[in-house]
């Protein structure tokens, strides 16, 4: 499912227009980007966690030139599912 036939999804499961299901979808991605960029997460019960990580710096290899490379430290996402999409995946 990409974005689209997401924003479709919810404007059928809510009965509103795309637009305003379009709106809602673009506003909840960024609440949850808005605070993952300050640090911060956000816990839906029932369906997960998003989380900021912190990979720190390493160093690897290319692997088509076999040289050393230096990977810098950087924060990633994450995600974890809680009990409720799991049980909903598994049913």
């Amino acid at each position: 499912m990409n974005k689209n036939e997401l924003v479709s999804a919810v404007a059928d499961e809510a009965k509103i227009s795309k637009a305003d299901a379009q709106s809602a979808v673009d506003a909840v991605f960024s609440v949850i980007s808005g605070e993952l960029k300050k640090g911060g997460d956000v816990r839906l019960v029932g369906f997960g966690n998003f989380s900021v990580s912190r990979r720190e710096a390493s160093t690897g290899r290319n692997p088509q030139t076999g040289d050393t490379v230096q990977i810098p430290a950087r924060n990633v996402p994450k995600f974890s599912a809680g009990k409720g999409l799991k049980d909903a995946v598994n049913s």
